[in-house]
């Protein structure tokens, strides 16, 4: 008789004692063999999913080379139920978090991309109008508004080179474009309302 055939007469706890002394994989392989069908229902049970159980059986076996050395068992098989249960909530509850953070991600991306396109076009076509009424509604804006405006616009200045050009501070350029932008608008609409020539 081998070793293997009275390995199978030797209770669960026997095979782990055994196992715990010699570190021989054989007595775990024996457990395998008993209990393979428990921990792959279990399994399944929480993955519902034959290749996901499949998988997971083998984590769980691979797991108990070294678990096995470190715990002192008194009844293996509710010991390896528990073991099972914990190995397979923790897998669930990685995978689900991870699917989480992938979700969230690909949101923020498209959302922040989407923001910027939006935010890129609104400012081509705010240039686009001040750039079209501009010759003709400057007349109606304030000397300083007015150098501001074609500066940024026209020039496409930055506003700390106005700011060095002019000799105006940052919070004046920024409220002179400001200025301008909204008196602008304001000339525009007349005009298209038939109040401006």
């Amino acid at each position: 008789m081998g070793k293997n055939d009275t390995n199978t007469f030797l209770s669960d706890e026997e095979l782990v004692h055994r196992y715990q002394n010699s570190h021989d994989t054989a007595y775990i392989g024996e457990l395998y063999i008993r209990y393979t069908h428990l921990v792959y229902g279990v399994c399944m049970k929480y993955f519902r999913n034959e290749a996901d159980a499949q998988d997971a059986v083998m984590q769980i076996f691979e797991k108990l080379i070294s678990d096995l050395k470190k715990h002192h068992i008194i009844a293996f098989k509710p010991w390896l139920y528990m073991v099972v249960k914990n190995h397979c909530m923790m897998t669930f509850r990685k995978e689900s978090t991870e699917q989480k953070r992938v979700t969230e991600l690909k949101k923020n991306s498209t959302d922040s991309v989407e923001k910027q396109e939006t935010e890129h076009l609104q400012e081509e076509q705010e240039r686009e109008l001040v750039l079209q009424h501009l010759k003709t509604g400057m007349f109606d804006l304030k000397m300083e508004q007015k150098e501001c405006i074609e500066l940024f616009y026209l020039k496409e200045k930055s506003y700390q080179q106005i700011v060095d050009e002019t000799g105006y501070t940052m919070n004046e350029v920024k409220s002179h474009i400001q200025n301008g932008k909204r008196n602008l608008k304001i000339f525009i609409i007349n005009k298209s309302n038939g109040k401006a020539e």
